[in-house]
């Protein structure tokens, strides 16, 4: 295959015709693929269950075609899409008060995959007993259903961020929104606080505060629950530091984009939790929770909707002329090239990103537990995220400025 011509000379539209093939180990998600196995060793979200009051739901994570239904008890099932017995799509089965019967020969299936039924076998059959249908244990937390879908030797205790209690804030359901791209660059975005200063604000009008149009002072350092951005801004005689989290493999916090940085403020806690989990390669939902004031009056509704500019949910022509994340991560093809990226200096967080992810996919693959599965089993895991205002005059010196700038993000993050 050709290479992306790096001359650099004028009207090279030619010579870069041939594009190279996506990163297949970062991207590719299906079973038994490296970033696919590698995701599978984690706790991943597939469905609220504000949505399980009825049928069963169809979905496809990592690749796989999966049922998620509640059955009368109350128990959450997540099995493989079609029936053990015909091939029938359990989508149409009926939830029982245990376990799910397939609508085509009324067999019934447990949460955990044991066969419970076959009604129509002669009595004294024991046929049910050497029938298992593919199922993946499940955990509810804060209505959401998540799925481990790795070896179960390896399954790893749940985790519990500190973001889960916040003083003063309730934690919600919130919303739930799909790209027709790779996880993997919706999760890159997440370690990219330049462009909140240009899609949000510069470029596109501002979408958030003005505050988000002054291009601020960039840092990232590894944490123990993986690693944060920290992006200082001087607003007059004011610093605006906004530290995010990123947690191996997807997930994401950040906090409201309200702030005006008009006066000094303590740092506010995270209040989106965010994880980006692969339908497939080229397909990715997101799952939020939210930290709520209940002083804001928001309802369940509201706050199950998805922030601006994250979904599809805008008419062609003005996400055209006032692009936002759907359409900047959309956009850079079902699954972005690296090959054919020039990354600069404000994408150290993205390289450091892609490394965390490499490097767990390797440990996967030497037969090791990734960085983020080791927390024991009700552990609190720390994490950053915030927003934080102080009162810093501006050095005479515009480098001095600035090294005071990433020196005050960096205090934030380490006391």
């Amino acid at each position: 295959m050709a290479s992306v011509s790096a001359s650099g000379t004028p009207f090279d539209g030619y010579a870069r015709r041939t594009t190279p093939p996506p990163d297949f180990d970062l991207t590719a998600v299906g079973p038994g693929t490296p970033c696919g196995e590698y995701l599978r060793r984690f706790w991943q979200p597939v469905a609220f269950t504000r949505d399980l009051d009825g049928p069963p739901r169809r979905v496809r994570i990592l690749g796989e075609d999966l049922v998620v239904f509640a059955d009368r008890g109350g128990r959450v099932g997540v099995l493989h899409l079609h029936c053990a017995h015909r091939g029938t799509s359990l989508e149409f089965g009926i939830p029982l008060e245990r376990g799910l019967r397939c609508c085509y020969h009324g067999w019934v299936y447990d949460v955990d995959g044991r066969c419970l039924e076959t009604p129509g076998e002669p009595a004294g059959s024991r046929l049910c007993e050497r029938v298992w249908q593919g199922a993946y244990p499940t955990r509810e937390y804060c209505g959401l259903v998540f799925a481990y879908l790795g070896p179960p030797d390896r399954r790893p205790a749940f985790p519990l961020y500190d973001s889960f209690e916040v003083p003063g804030l309730t934690l919600m359901p919130a919303a739930e929104f799909s790209l027709p791209c790779n996880w993997l660059q919706v999760k890159d975005n997440s370690m990219d606080p330049v462009h909140t200063a240009f899609l949000h604000a510069l470029s596109s009008g501002y979408q958030f505060t003005e505050a988000f149009g002054v291009v601020p002072e960039l840092d990232w350092l590894t944490t123990d629950a993986g690693m944060v951005y920290i992006a200082t801004r001087r607003v007059s005689d004011l610093l605006w530091v906004r530290v995010c989290d990123f947690m191996p493999p997807n997930v994401h916090h950040f906090t409201r984009e309200i702030e005006e940085a008009a006066a000094p403020k303590a740092a506010s806690r995270p209040v989106i939790i965010r994880w980006a989990v692969p339908n497939d390669d080229t397909h990715t939902t997101n799952f939020e929770l939210a930290q709520v004031d209940p002083a804001w009056g928001l309802t369940a509704a509201q706050v199950a909707r998805p922030g601006f500019g994250q979904s599809e949910d805008r008419p062609y022509e003005a996400r055209q002329r006032f692009p936002a994340d759907y359409d900047a991560q959309a956009s850079q093809r079902p699954i972005a090239v690296h090959a054919v990226e020039h990354l600069a200096s404000t994408e150290r967080g993205v390289v450091i990103l892609r490394r965390i992810v490499r490097d767990g996919i390797r440990a996967v693959q030497a037969g090791l537990d990734p960085w983020g599965t080791h927390w024991p089993e009700g552990k609190v895991i720390p994490t950053h995220t915030q927003d934080l205002v102080l009162r810093l005059p501006a050095a005479a010196d515009a480098a001095d400025d600035r090294r005071r700038l990433r020196e005050a993000g960096r205090r934030a993050v380490t006391g």
